[in-house]
């Protein structure tokens, strides 16, 4: 299932909820009564310590009773506010490395429940060169980050390692583009500098690499090329800044509205992973910080 640490914070959340109210409702009014029936026989106030003795509360309905407010803090924040991921691999270099720790907004586009991530309020609409998170269309259980680079309606043309892009005409719009604009500008060696909107960003290209276009994804539903593609309505187009190494878009497709799980805002954590083979210890523990790294995802 989708969201699987979701599912598990929601579950464990009112399960702690359904037995602190279970203990309030049943528990707690019977051991008020003991207490008020031994204050009765003594003739006296007890104190707490003395009423704890007298009725005492069973571990379980403590601990959950003093963690259910936690829990509904951090469900709120993680499933409506913001949520921590972890850069896996290269894929949006140079823009973000492997070891980088994000914060993604969860309300940039919509408010999702936790749980089946159904629609409950629209906030807002993703825009060509957002980084966004996404649950990847052929493993929804899985979470992908790339950039949007093709907007519902979009032409797209991905050409000897070019990026063209011919946006959607909406409405009566004052300027609306008739011919396809280059939108990635070379510079020296192997990094080259890409403007999506107002968005501007470097990207790599490997030029020892080939292109792959037979394993690009055939829109079949239009008469495009094989290196071309229409974004459909309710889709997106994703690629990512590592160009040749990158599983994206142009290997399996659109990403629809509903997959959306947020925006990229802001690196919190960095860490290098450089640790050779040849170390007594293992891969996954960091070799430094990268503190130059941290803030605002550009």
């Amino acid at each position: 299932m989708a969201n699987f640490y979701s599912v598990l914070l929601t579950v464990v959340t009112l399960t702690a909820g359904l037995i602190w109210l279970f203990d309030a409702r049943v528990n707690k009014p019977k051991r008020l009564a003991r207490v008020a029936a031994e204050e009765q026989r003594l003739d006296q106030k007890l104190d707490d310590a003395a009423r704890q003795r007298v009725a005492p509360q069973g571990a379980v309905a403590e601990f959950a009773q003093s963690v259910f407010p936690i829990l509904v803090v951090i469900l709120l924040l993680r499933s409506f506010a913001y949520e921590p991921f972890r850069i896996p691999s290269a894929s949006m270099m140079p823009t973000m490395l492997a070891g980088d720790f994000i914060l993604v907004e969860k309300f940039s586009y919509s408010l999702r429940d936790p749980v089946w991530r159904h629609e409950l309020v629209k906030t807002g609409q993703p825009q060509r060169g957002d980084i966004a998170v996404f649950k990847h269309p052929p493993q929804n259980q899985v979470d992908f980050i790339k950039r949007i680079v093709g907007l519902p309606g979009d032409r797209i043309i991905y050409r000897n390692k070019t990026l063209y892009l011919e946006p959607a005409c909406i409405g009566e719009q004052a300027q609306c583009p008739q011919q396809l604009q280059v939108v990635t500008d070379a510079a020296p060696l192997l990094q080259y500098q890409e403007q999506l909107g107002e968005v501007s960003h470097n990207i790599l290209i490997n030029p020892n690499v080939s292109a792959r276009e037979r394993f690009y994804y055939q829109q079949t539903d239009r008469r495009t090329q094989v290196d071309e593609w229409i974004v459909p309505e309710g889709h997106y187009f994703f690629m990512g800044d590592n160009r040749d190494n990158s599983e994206d878009s142009r290997f399996w497709g659109f990403v629809p509205e509903q997959n959306l799980v947020g925006r990229a805002v802001f690196i919190w954590m960095s860490f290098e992973m450089d640790r050779p083979a040849s170390s007594w210890l293992p891969q996954w523990v960091p070799t430094g910080v990268r503190w130059h790294r941290l803030g605002s995802v550009e």
